[in-house]
């Protein structure tokens, strides 16, 4: 009995150092398909002159997956159905930081406010910025993700060796 309890606590442990690490990959994914989507905005608004509501329907699924839902708020977002504030734009979205979502909030806000040389500098703008925060996540991810799944089994063992 002794036994099963110290593996189910070895377990729990090494579950906890995934979860870690999954936050890492889902932070830089994230932003991945964020770069993703601000290149799209640029080539849509600048040579097909696609409407923001058509561009975010015609996203890959992976980078729609990726996004965690923020497509799907600001397209509620265009149909009337819900005012754009934080809250209903980062519904559910845990992993990013308030100054990132600061950031990424004034991004959706700009969104089809200006005309398309304005709105096409904006979106290089914002871009840029993005790069940045998405090169540091991928860095964290690579440091630290595969990092906490280690410490989590190193942690679990720790444990098993000290109970026994």
């Amino acid at each position: 009995m002794k036994f099963i309890i110290l593996i189910l606590i070895a377990l729990i442990c090494i579950f906890i150092g995934y979860i870690f690490s999954k936050k890492y990959k889902t932070r830089s994914n994230f932003f991945q398909a964020l770069l993703y989507l601000c290149q799209k905005f640029d080539i849509e608004i600048n040579y097909s002159r696609e409407r923001l509501k058509n561009i975010f329907l015609n996203l890959d699924d992976k980078y729609k997956k990726d996004l965690k839902g923020i497509d799907g708020n600001y397209i509620a977002f265009i149909d009337k159905e819900v005012p754009l504030d934080k809250d209903s734009l980062f519904k559910n979205i845990t992993f990013l930081k308030d100054s990132e979502k600061e950031l990424i909030f004034s991004f959706f806000k700009t969104l089809g406010r200006s005309d398309v040389d304005s709105q096409s500098k904006e979106i290089k703008n914002f871009q840029s910025r993005f790069e940045s925060i998405a090169n540091n996540a991928q860095s964290e991810n690579k440091k630290y993700g595969s990092l906490s799944i280690k410490l989590g089994i190193i942690a679990g063992l720790l444990i098993v060796v000290i109970f026994i």
